[in-house]
């Protein structure tokens, strides 16, 4: 081999290897450093307790593929044959039902509870109507990121919110 052929081998063998030094480093930093605290509270998972955050950490750093259930013999069928769940974020169907009682402004904190039995926390937005609405329709339909949004009228602002029940 020439020189500037071993070279360019040498050169291109210490590129490989950085990148699969920096790679092993990212999985070894916990998940809450490597996102910052809008990122973290986005996915969830300021709601982990400091065990469920810990098996995070160390589930992300084995660098897992399969799903527990997989190493146990368990068989879980394809998404697409799994029922769907109409827990916010297991869905992205919309949610349509009737607020129970009447409304008439909300803000950060309010919670709207549905004749359905589920319960939304507005997280951000607020609004006030001139005139109370008596048990409105309302759609609580799924945006970007796992988000989900309250929309009492298609012309009002929508409020983003949470699901509690």
């Amino acid at each position: 081999m020439n020189r500037p052929r071993l070279l360019t081998l040498r050169l291109s063998l210490l590129a490989l290897l950085l990148c699969l030094c920096t790679n092993a480093a990212a999985q070894q930093t916990p998940i809450e450093q490597r996102m910052n605290p809008e990122q973290f509270k986005a996915a969830g998972l300021d709601k982990l307790s400091p065990d469920e955050l810990a098996a995070l950490n160390t589930w992300l750093e084995r660098g897992d593929a399969q799903p527990a259930a997989a190493e146990s013999g368990e068989t879980r069928p394809p998404a697409a044959e799994r029922p769907r769940d109409s827990f916010a974020g297991a869905s992205d169907q919309p949610v349509r039902s009737r607020l129970k009682g009447s409304i008439q402004q909300w803000a950060p904190g309010t919670v709207f509870e549905l004749e359905n039995g589920q319960r939304w926390r507005v997280l951000k937005g607020s609004m006030k109507l001139s005139k109370p609405l008596r048990a409105p329709e309302i759609e609580v339909a799924p945006g970007l990121m796992g988000r989900w949004f309250f929309q009492v009228d298609e012309d009002a602002p929508r409020a983003r919110v949470e699901r509690l029940e």
